[in-house]
């Protein structure tokens, strides 16, 4: 699968050794994540993104371009034929464990007990399960049982 930037290392990456800081290069403000979780709802046009986020116009032509331009949305000719629409492309949809990871730990850290919030279900309407990351022999893992091996 091509990468989804062509940015150099040495054009203004935050840290160029780590996936995280990269990662959060090209997604990591409020409003790129908002536009990529309503792409994976469903959103389509920009009018419907607006919608769905109240980002001020400017703001998400900026955020749709950069997306577009990273790699995580492509334009398309919608059905209609009469207007362009944005899709996720393999990368955009990619971030699907990260949105959902995102949505349990703020389930679980941004809501008051018992406060009311949207749930993701499965086509049957079954709550998603917990996303937690194991080993290769099943086991749970943690901070405290792994460790990052920097490359320099």
């Amino acid at each position: 699968m091509p990468r989804p930037t062509t940015r150099a290392p040495d054009a203004g990456w935050t840290d160029p050794d780590c996936p995280v800081a990269r990662t959060l290069d090209l997604v990591g403000d409020r409003w790129s994540l908002l536009v990529v979780r309503d792409a994976m709802d469903g959103a389509r046009s920009f009018t419907e993104f607006q919608r769905r986020t109240g980002i001020a116009r400017n703001i998400l032509t900026d955020r749709l371009r950069k997306l577009t331009a990273n790699g995580l949305l492509a334009q398309r000719t919608a059905p209609s034929g009469r207007r362009r629409e944005y899709v996720l492309t393999d990368a955009g949809r990619d971030l699907f464990p990260v949105v959902v990871t995102l949505r349990q730990w703020g389930e679980r850290h941004a809501f008051a007990p018992g406060e009311a919030h949207s749930v993701l279900v499965d086509r049957h309407g079954t709550p998603v399960p917990e996303i937690a990351p194991v080993s290769a022999d099943g086991t749970s893992l943690g901070t405290e049982t792994t460790r990052v091996r920097k490359v320099r």
